[in-house]
């Protein structure tokens, strides 16, 4: 390669690094790795190649290191004197000789293998970028287009800038019908490692969404007013939030709901119709578990004597099935957000072991 091609071989690389939005350097370093395995096909494929490039000074060389032997017993890596000198004249036996190639030594098929391999290393910065798309966005709530929907599985391809990934079915709500062109909002749960490499866990039914939307519609959480102690979800169906003020002329829960429940009601769009329960944190866990079990009016809770986190609870007989809610779904969301095992009996059952009873009791799944 001549200076000036050399020249125009930087300037292209500094636009296609450009263009695709990767760092040069990490291109150079998958480039000079490519040369590496081409020269190694004609020479050997011996550890002794040496490439040196550098954009900025447009240095670009391709050496083989041979070490100066009285006797040659590996030609790929050695050399005699009288070969050496001819290198350069300050050639010494036990010294290394470098011996540039020009490009065109190569070969066609070690061209071809260099091409591939830059080609690969391209995707794979490609790939590291729309990973790193999600990794500043992390447990944050963002907005994606549907490029693409599995017919067979229920799989959303989703874009979130330059960035990919997958929404699979079990991770979308009952209520998702997602076409090629939808605008959806969706939770960054995590980055992990996986066998073809590193990939971005998104979520429409984890709770984090949930405290992402109301962290957006609502200044007072924002601003850190308001704090969400506790969340429990059934995506598409029912979530019950905790909430507590940290300024006593701030009304929590009020101001989750907003004027006439536009607050809430604009969340409740988003997620389809899903129920939210709002109630007020307490640190006295008797007011907090009545409070859970909201809308349902809560007489009495007995703690569990033993210290487990454990209670009975004892609510008018005409509202235990509110209390206990449909399929046991009520009782089952203020067991988790409470953190209690919670069994709920009617004003006029009985707590004797002998007795027949009549209670239901919430278990954490």
């Amino acid at each position: 390669m001549t200076n000036k091609d050399i020249v125009e071989f930087y300037d292209a690389l500094k636009l296609l690094a450009k263009e695709k939005g990767i760092d040069v350097d990490y291109l150079l370093e998958k480039i000079e790795n490519a040369i590496v395995v081409a020269v190694k096909k004609d020479f050997g494929g011996k550890e002794n190649i040496l490439v040196t490039m550098n954009a900025e000074t447009n240095e670009f060389s391709v050496v083989i290191q041979k070490t100066v032997v009285e006797e040659v017993e590996d030609p790929d890596v050695e050399m005699t004197l009288d070969q050496a000198l001819q290198v350069t004249k300050r050639a010494k036996l036990g010294g290394v000789v470098n011996i540039k190639l020009e490009t065109k030594q190569f070969g066609r098929i070690a061209a071809q293998s260099a091409k591939h391999i830059i080609r690969q290393g391209i995707r794979e910065a490609e790939k590291n970028q729309q990973v790193m798309e999600f990794q500043r966005r992390h447990q944050e709530l963002v907005s994606a287009l549907v490029t693409r929907v599995d017919p067979r599985t229920g799989a959303a391809t989703i874009q979130v800038g330059k960035g990919e990934t997958v929404l699979p079915r079990g991770e979308q709500m009952e209520s998702d019908v997602l076409t090629e062109g939808d605008h959806i909002k969706v939770y960054v749960v995590d980055i992990r490692e996986t066998e073809k490499g590193l990939r971005a866990l998104v979520s429409r039914t984890h709770p984090g969404l949930v405290t992402r939307l109301f962290e957006n519609e609502v200044p007072e959480i924002f601003n850190g007013v308001v704090e969400i102690k506790a969340i429990a979800r059934e995506a598409g169906s029912r979530t019950k939030m905790a909430v507590l003020s940290h300024d006593e002329n701030v009304d929590a829960v009020g101001a989750c709901i907003g004027q006439r429940g536009a607050r809430v009601a604009d969340i409740v769009e988003e997620l389809g119709g899903e129920k939210i329960d709002i109630v007020e944190y307490s640190e006295d866990p008797a007011t907090f578990i009545s409070a859970a079990l909201a809308p349902a009016k809560v007489l009495k809770v007995d703690m569990d004597e033993s210290g487990a986190k454990a209670c009975k609870v004892t609510v008018p007989d005409a509202q235990l099935s509110l209390a206990i809610g449909n399929k046991g779904q009520n009782a089952r969301l203020a067991v988790k957000l409470t953190g209690w095992k919670i069994d709920i009996r009617p004003e006029s059952g009985f707590y004797g072991e002998d007795e027949e009873e009549t209670d239901t009791e919430a278990n954490e799944e």
